[in-house]
């Protein structure tokens, strides 16, 4: 039996070994998993969220575990784009797989910015662009909670950015496919979802919230369900590509977002009980193909019907 396959991918015309990658805030920018994962076996490593100026970050405690998953509050910390650039994109650069950048920013100049400032390394194969962060101008809404904001903000990126760009869609809004809309009207490439889960934790003892920030995004197993059926609605109502995270912890549920129409899919919460399950996840999706037969992962992708 010929048991050869092809787990490569071409996403918005990169091609990747395979479609496993990292969720941003979860892998710090590959450095940091280098000593357990081979980064080279990964499709891509998309990075911790950064911006133009370095940003504090909330105040502590801003991480709290929940049942079938955890909260975080973290607030975007990060060092700003002249460190990540000295320091990350110059470690990345002596590893064979591809780099998503996660930008963020709290107004349209601060991700416009950082967007032309990346346009110039050469090293950055895509840009993936968090618009979970408070719009300051707008009184504090996020920018993709708001079509309209979506839009505009999606517009002024595509104008200035040299690589491929990825809108990530936060699933704290009414209707993910309006949102997904937006994002591509304005011009984007393609969509990665979801985001974290607005949630809460209460400590009945102390009588206080657990997290300094009262709420936080929740991710983990328990937020898989929802992603899944985000992923499988706007995969339906857009024909861009699409990177399907939420909850995702082994090759089945990797296979899962495949089937609901993800081109890739991204690994998060499971790498800070599990650093090697991306790994795991790649072999194991490797292994489902061969058992079943499938020679490409075109096959049984968006492959779900009644």
């Amino acid at each position: 039996m010929d048991n050869n396959v092809n787990m490569a991918v071409d996403f918005c015309g990169v091609n990747m070994k395979n479609p496993v990658t990292v969720a941003s805030g979860t892998f710090g920018s590959g450095m940091e998993y280098s000593d357990f994962v081979d980064l080279s076996k990964l499709g891509a490593v998309t990075t911790k969220g950064v911006a133009i100026t370095p940003w504090e970050g909330n105040a502590t405690p801003r991480v709290a575990e929940v049942y079938g998953g955890m909260l975080n509050a973290i607030g975007l910390q990060n060092p700003g784009l002249d460190t990540f650039i000295s320091r990350d994109l110059k470690f990345l650069e002596t590893q064979d797989t591809k780099v998503i950048v996660n930008v963020c920013g709290h107004s349209e100049e601060e991700y416009v910015s950082c967007v032309e400032r990346l346009g110039e390394c050469d090293n950055v194969d895509l840009l993936e662009i968090n618009v979970s962060c408070p719009n300051v101008k707008e009184g504090g809404i996020a920018f993709g909670t708001d079509p309209k904001c979506l839009n505009n903000i999606t517009k002024m990126i595509k104008a200035k950015a040299k690589q491929p760009v990825i809108m990530k869609l936060s699933p704290n809004v009414t209707d993910i496919c309006e949102m997904a809309r937006a994002a591509v009207d304005g011009g984007a490439d393609a969509l990665s979802l979801i985001n974290t889960l607005t949630g809460m934790k209460i400590d009945i003892y102390r009588r206080c919230y657990t997290l300094a920030n009262r709420t936080g995004g929740m991710s983990g197993p328990a937020i898989k369900p929802v992603a899944l059926r985000m992923v499988n609605q706007v995969a339906s109502a857009v024909s861009v590509p699409i990177i399907g995270m939420g909850g995702i912890a082994t090759a089945e549920d990797a296979i899962e977002f495949i089937m609901a129409g993800a081109t890739m899919v991204s690994v998060g919460t499971a790498n800070f009980h599990n650093p090697t399950v991306t790994s795991e996840i790649v072999d194991g999706i490797e292994e489902f193909m061969k058992s079943q037969g499938i020679k490409d992962l075109s096959e049984i992708r968006n492959c779900v019907r009644w």
